[in-house]
Formats: C-alpha cells, structure tokens, sequence
C-alpha cells in the first residue's frame, strides 16, 4: 500500500513536468520582524545582493554583508568578532580553527560553484582540449612546458587559489585521500612545473576577473570559480569566447554554507531560518542560477542552461596542520617568486606616530606577526624586497633577496633596515614612483612577479606631478607594473586613484590606522 502510494505520487509530479526534489512544498511562515542580518562573507558574494535585496522585501530580513577573505575571514571568527553569520565559498577554512569551529551554528547550502579552468576558445582548440576529457597532469605537463599561461588567485588570500593547489595537488598524488605533509612532499616537482605557467596573481576572484579581460592578449586562462567563467562569457568583453575545461580526476567545489553563528541572539536566529528558507525556495534557487551561474542546492532545480552534471570532488585537507604545509610549500617553492619596490614616504609630516606605525606594519611581513594570515603574508623564500624611502627626493634603494635555504636570517635584514627609516623633508611622490620602475627595470628578465607598493601621508610638494609620471608610463616600454598605493594621513586620494588605475593597480585606505592590514592584504597580488 506505501509502495502505491509513493509511485502515484512520482507519477504526479512526473505528469506535472517537475523532478520529486522541486515539487511545491507547504509554504513556511517568513513573517516577522524586522531584522538585520551581520555576515561576514566572501567578496564573491556581491552579485548576490539584488537577490537579497528581495530577500529583505519577502522576510523583512536585511543582510549587511562585510567581505573579507576566506583565512582572514576564519581568523576573524575565532578572534570572536561581532557578527551574526557567515558565508563563504565553504566552512573547510572555519572548521580548521577550533576557535572558530566552535562558533558555528546550524547552516544552510545555498548554491555551489566548482574551481576550474576558462581558456580562450582558441587555446582549447589549440591544445586539443576542446571536445575531450583533460586530467590535472595533462594540465600541469602543459603549463610547465609554457603552452599555455594563466591567471589564478593567491591561494593564501582566496579561495579559488586554494581550491585550485589542492586539485592540482591531490590529482597527481592519486591517492584519493586528503593531502598531508607526506603528499605534498611527494607532488612537488610537478607541481612546481604547473605554476611556471602562472602569469598573474590577486588577492580576490573578482580582481583577477577584472585584470584577465584587460590583459587577455597576454593570458590564455583563468582558474577560478565556474560561475565567474559563465558571467564573463555573458558579458561579452572578452574577444573570444572561453571554453571551460573540468578536469576529468576531479575538482574542488564552493558550497556557500550560510552559517549562524551559535553565540547569535535568537532575533539573528531566526532571521537566518526565514532567510535560508527563501534562499532555497525552487523559484529563488532558480533565479540565482539564472543570475549567477552557481548551481543550485535544492534538489530537483535544473541547473544554469549550459552546464554539465556535477564533476567529480577531490578531498580537501582535513586539518590545520596539513592546510599549512600546503601553503608554506606553495609560498617557498612551488610558485613564482616575486620582486617588491616598497616607495616609502618618509617626509617631515611622517614623524612621530606616523612613523612608528609603518614601521609597525611593514616589519609584520618580516616574521613578527605570528597570526594566521600574518604567517602567509610574510616575505617569502626567493622573494626580492626593495625599499625605497623618499623625501623631497628620491633615497638609496636597499635590495634583498630572502634566502631560500634559511629565509629568517634575510627577513631579520630587512627589519633592522625598516626600524632604521627616519623622517624629515619635503614630498616627492612621483620621483620616488619612477625611480622604483627603474630599479624594476635593472632586474628585468627574472621570471618573477613585479609590483609596486606606494605608501604615502600627503601630497606630492617636490619634483615632477601626476601629469608627468602619466607621460612617464605611457611612454614606458616593458611589461606593466602594478601600483599599489596606500592612503594614509592626508594622502591625496584623487591623484593615488589615477595612479592605481593608469598602471592597473590598486588603492588600500588606511586612514583608519590599520597600515598592518593594508600591507598583509596587498600580499595577495605580489
């Protein structure tokens, strides 16, 4: 008699065009109060907020969404820091921080997105890869012999960079578990092969989106989240088309849980149930697919026109410990090494507090800053650091390089260097920027990463201005050089702004204090 039942029932939903797992269930309750929503989330999440916008009109919950990224995000969290939920790419990060482990309350899977790889169309059909299956070590044979070069995030500063180190990783290893030290070991000349090929870094998905369409001369491909590949075929900035590649051994996917956390007062409580309730209603599921890409977690909802089934999962690692070595190997060995001009403002208006503050903050990437993202976003082995503090003019350059076989030691330098900056003078911003690209210039040729971190309190009073330094880089020959400038005092937000965007930058604001954030987070694009 049960056994009727139920087949009738499938019948029904059969006739009526729909799949068992989306049928119409009772409507719940989302009535009631007016609530507000503290959630700290991956940047990624941006594109959500015209769904959530609606969201607010249909359950009368607000989501104040803060961005941040997945291990700052997890140290946050464990820290204890104000919010009422969470929701990034996935909890793996939280889970790994007892701390923050314990905070977390009941959760809901809103959508998913796997990490992948987007080539230009012609690249595909050029490798061959167009109309068949590609494993890990077809792709990492590839990039170590340079037949294709790609972008990817920074793996200690996004989540789409991880993910893509652990697939790489896992899928030469072969052993179907999760990673540890021993794995790692055991990988790591091919994958250091794979990452030769790396041409571009960020510390965000959406950046690196950015850059990729603006440099897509340069690059063949991008690793990131299969959602993000979709949009940019929608967008059609791109000149061709990209051919979206799932490695045939497996992948390593976004769920985007949205966490309560359990120390939420019981007003966020239920503002988390009657949100995830509708985030999860068939219509909405399928409007998010529809308007991001992601796939669907409820099941039944059809997937994004165009995508196919779900690809198979690797194993992620399971414990801190094996998340560490995984990230220590990527930053010492396995990636390319990068070179840093630091352009230091050390002019009058810099004495005092000022001072000790960069001093502070910048001597936190020589080893002193033990937290879990400052660990990452130390100066790495094989890293060129130069600084260059400036005045009315231009000082001496000091260049290291951190010792790969003993790393500390070149990291003590260049503190000692830091603590013995000392301000006075005038303010000669764009000097000091075009004598940092001609000692970019003197090290051309090295296969490394360059960039530029300018860190200033006021405007620019000496030498030549905004205008000229514009002439200096149109004019300039060589590849482009990123800057980074960092507001801070009274630094001319305007002229910084035009700097970033002329040499495809970024601006940090540090006006607030926190120079020790600014210089960890710019870690992620050096």
């Amino acid at each position: 008699m049960i056994r009727r039942v139920l087949t009738t029932a499938l019948a029904a939903v059969l006739l009526a065009g729909c799949t068992p797992g989306a049928e119409k269930q009772p409507p719940e309750d989302l009535t009631g109060p007016a609530a507000t929503l503290r959630v700290l989330a991956g940047s990624e999440l941006a594109d959500m907020e015209p769904i959530l916008a609606d969201a607010a009109k249909a359950t009368g919950v607000t989501v104040d969404l803060e961005f941040t990224g997945s291990l700052e995000g997890a140290e946050k969290v464990a820290a204890g820091a104000a919010y009422d939920a969470v929701w990034f790419s996935s909890n793996r990060y939280l889970e790994m921080e007892p701390a923050a482990k314990s905070r977390l309350g009941p959760s809901e899977r809103i959508m998913s997105s796997p990490v992948v790889l987007g080539l230009r169309a012609s690249t595909a059909a050029r490798l061959g890869w167009a109309n068949r299956a590609v494993t890990w070590s077809e792709i990492a044979a590839a990039a170590s012999r340079r037949d294709f070069t790609f972008a990817m995030t920074d793996p200690a500063a996004s989540n789409t960079g991880f993910s893509t180190l652990v697939a790489v990783a896992s899928a030469i290893d072969g052993s179907g578990r999760a990673l540890d030290a021993a794995a790692i070991e055991r990988v790591s000349e091919p994958v250091n092969g794979f990452f030769t090929a790396h041409a571009l870094t960020a510390g965000s998905s959406d950046w690196l989106a950015g850059e990729f369409v603006a440099r897509n001369r340069e690059l063949d491909g991008l690793f990131t989240y299969e959602s993000s590949l979709v949009a940019l075929n929608r967008a059609g900035t791109l000149p061709e088309q990209l051919t979206i590649v799932y490695p045939a051994d497996g992948v390593v996917t976004a769920d985007y849980p949205l966490t309560v956390l359990a120390d939420a007062p019981d007003a966020a409580r239920d503002a988390h149930r009657r949100l995830t309730s509708w985030l999860r209603g068939a219509d909405v599921q399928r409007r998010i697919g529809e308007d991001t890409a992601r796939r669907p977690a409820l099941p039944g909802v059809p997937l994004p026109a165009g995508l196919p089934e779900s690809p198979v999962e690797l194993p992620f690692p399971e414990t801190r410990a094996s998340l560490r070595a995984l990230l220590t190997a990527y930053n010492d060995e396995l990636r390319r090494p990068s070179r840093t001009v630091y352009v230091l403002d050390v002019s009058g208006s810099m004495d005092g507090d000022r001072i000790r503050a960069l001093k502070a903050a910048l001597s936190g990437l020589t080893g002193v800053n033990t937290s879990l993202t400052g660990e990452f976003c130390r100066f790495r082995s094989r890293e060129d650091v130069v600084l260059l503090p400036f005045s009315q003019t231009p000082q001496a350059a000091r260049s290291f390089t951190v010792d790969a076989a003993d790393a500390q030691p070149s990291r003590d330098a260049i503190r000692d260097a830091i603590g013995a900056l000392q301000a006075g003078g005038d303010t000669a911003v764009y000097d000091s920027l075009i004598a940092a690209y001609d000692s970019l210039d003197a090290a051309a040729g090295r296969d490394r990463f360059v960039s530029i971190v300018l860190m200033t309190d006021g405007e620019s009073n000496q030498g030549r201005d905004l205008a000229a330094f514009k002439d200096f880089v149109a004019r300039r020959d060589g590849a482009a050089v990123p800057v980074f400038p960092i507001l801070f005092g009274e630094a001319a937000e305007q002229e910084m702004t035009e700097v970033a965007a002329i040499t495809r930058g970024q601006t940090w604001d540090a006006r607030n204090g926190d120079l020790t954030r600014a210089f960890c987070q710019i870690r992620g694009y050096q």
